[in-house]
């Protein structure tokens, strides 16, 4: 066997709100050896304007960043390189844009994830570079959100994610550029509100040792050694210090800081009143500084791709046992999907390896969560459930990926309510529509006995069911009157289903 045949390179990329970062490493066996970082100051929430649209100009430095990324990823796999946006494009109207002009640029999938995958992320990219611990707390603040995570070994326990960041908090306390303890008081003000609902669980809970992560706690640390802290722990009173300090200087442009680059500098302040508002609300004594982040935590998924798969299962049965679910009805359902996917794939174009298969599993596990709010219009119940729930795994698309097949498995086929993904085509996406309707369909009656999976051939925009046994339906009454129901609503958006 050839040494190399184990070797292989893998990237993530962070798109911040503040930065974007790459980290690319090298797998060898089952080693993660880091080969290279990469960072560019973007500055993309400074582009958010009042509507939640990004302007031209913050979508062309993330684009020539891309680009430059582009160019170190050349001869990568699509298997190989996962891509991450975080609170900026979660918060774009405009962001579908943003995406489409980098798959030109940068031709991997680009993920939005929602702010408490980001910090479940976060902690392992922590839990993996650090010393094991019983339990470690993990801050990380960025342009747009904070994370908040208590764990134990590689799993965390209590995750949450903020609405306050860097980049947000200067604009709204620090917008004149002005440094004054006022203007610092309001701020830490701000957070200890936005924590005030949460503290206590975190103070109740506990921790072993407790982490910062990123640029701005980064940044703090550095400042802290350059002050004489030499031993780089950051504390409440250091941090005290650290702001009367700041308030030496009239404004923020004034700033003369060892260890504080150009490029943090005008975000610097709302960081360290951000900071300081974590560490005094939920009693941090000290903080030390992490190497490991969110790009680690996406590189170290990656390195053991089946525990995602794992974590992903983990959610669903997880999700399924919560709302009550009836697991061998759904089983059954997941099966007749699985074959009759298997069947056409290669007529749809759609890979047995590829996501959207295991997408359509999950959305025949979970489509009757919503049967737990009431049995009329459950499918719009479990639409809501799987769009909203926090599902550790699954990214904002694929989530409403899952959202989308559950609200489409029965009644009308309004099309027209049907969204534009930027990871998935419309044309795969309503092939598992359809499968996932007939799967159903075939267990309609909940009965104990077997139903074996008829046959499914497509031709164009054809679809045909059909079974050697010429007495399938003769025998099934009940299963030809749904099925020719379902003719009818194919018939109504000009599919054509032939039984």
């Amino acid at each position: 066997m050839n040494q190399t045949s184990d070797i292989r390179d893998v990237a993530a990329i962070d798109l911040g709100s503040n930065s974007f970062h790459m980290v690319v490493a090298r797998v060898v066996e089952q080693d993660l050896q880091l080969i290279s970082r990469h960072k560019q100051r973007v500055r993309l929430a400074a582009g958010l304007d009042g509507q939640k649209n990004l302007d031209n100009a913050s979508i062309e430095r993330g684009l020539e960043c891309l680009a430059m990324f582009a160019e170190r990823l050349q001869g990568f796999e699509e298997q190989n390189v996962r891509i991450a946006a975080t609170h900026t494009l979660r918060q774009a109207n405009n962001a579908h844009i943003f995406l489409q002009r980098a798959r030109e640029v940068l031709p991997f999938p680009i993920e939005i994830i929602p702010g408490v995958e980001e910090a479940r992320l976060i902690y392992l990219g922590v839990a993996h570079t650090q010393p094991e611990s019983d339990s470690k707390l993990v801050i990380d603040i960025g342009g747009g959100s904070c994370e908040i995570i208590i764990g134990r070994g590689f799993e965390p326990e209590l995750i949450n994610s903020k609405q306050m960041g860097c980049v947000s908090y200067n604009r709204e306390f620090f917008a004149n550029g002005k440094l004054s303890k006022k203007n610092f008081n309001r701020a830490t003000l701000a957070a200890e509100q936005k924590l005030e609902s949460i503290a206590h669980r975190y103070k109740k809970m506990g921790w072993e040792i407790a982490f910062g992560s990123s640029g701005t706690i980064k940044a703090i640390c550095e400042v802290l050694v350059g002050l004489g802290y030499d031993d780089g722990l950051i504390t409440a009173k250091r941090l005290e210090k650290l702001i009367n300090k700041l308030c030496e200087w009239a404004t923020i442009d004034d700033i003369e800081l060892t260890g504080l680059t150009t490029e943090r500098k005008p975000v610097f302040a709302a960081g360290v009143a951000i900071l300081h508002a974590i560490m005094t609300s939920i009693n941090i004594n000290q903080l030390h500084f992490s190497e490991g982040a969110l790009r680690e935590g996406l590189l170290f998924e990656m390195e053991d791709s089946f525990k995602r798969s794992d974590i992903r299962m983990r959610t669903t049965e997880n999700l399924a046992s919560k709302h009550l679910v009836d697991l061998d009805h759904a089983a059954k359902i997941k099966g007749h999907a699985r074959e009759l996917f298997q069947q056409i794939h290669k007529d749809v174009g759609i890979k047995k390896s590829s996501q959207l298969f295991e997408l359509l599993e999950w959305s025949a596990l979970l489509h009757e969560v919503g049967l737990s709010i009431s049995l009329q219009a459950f499918h719009r119940h479990s639409a809501y459930i799987l769009r909203h729930t926090y599902m550790p795994g699954f990214n904002r698309e694929q989530q409403r990926l899952l959202a989308v097949l559950v609200r489409f498995q029965r009644k009308a086929l309004k099309l027209n309510e049907l969204e534009p993904f930027t990871l998935y085509d419309q044309a795969g996406v309503i092939s598992l529509i359809r499968i996932l309707r007939l799967a159903i369909i075939l267990n309609g009656q909940r009965s104990d006995e077997l139903i074996e999976t008829p046959n499914l051939t497509i031709d164009g925009d054809k679809w045909t069911l059909s079974s050697h046994k010429k007495s399938w339906l003769e025998n099934n009454k009940l299963l030809r009157a749904d099925l020719q129901n379902e003719q009818a609503y194919w018939h109504n958006v000009n599919w054509q289903l032939i039984i």
